[in-house]
């Protein structure tokens, strides 16, 4: 995992183009929250996301990507909502 601590590398420049990695096929079903999910239901769904994430070759761009946009749903570049939130308030 590469060091997301940085300030500096929490807001890169937006990605120019789609992202093309694991979860635009096969395993789009555990990269976003589900109507009256369970908490319990929920971590396990973003376990498995963040599975997916692990070895993506787009994982850090697509990281960067939803952390500009400030992206507030989902997993994205193996990270949950709140942990990009956190990230972005760390950074202030």
């Amino acid at each position: 995992m590469s060091d997301i601590s940085r300030t500096d590398e929490l807001l890169p420049q937006r990605h120019a183009g789609p992202l093309d990695g694991p979860c635009r096929t096969a395993a789009r079903d555990v990269f976003a929250r589900r109507a009256h999910e369970h908490a319990a239901a929920a971590r396990e769904r973003e376990e498995a996301a963040k599975a997916v994430c692990r070895d993506c070759p787009v994982r850090v761009p697509c990281r960067r990507h939803a952390l500009a946009g400030r992206v507030p749903h989902g997993v994205r570049g193996g990270l949950t909502p709140a942990e990009r939130r956190s990230l972005l308030m760390d950074a202030r």
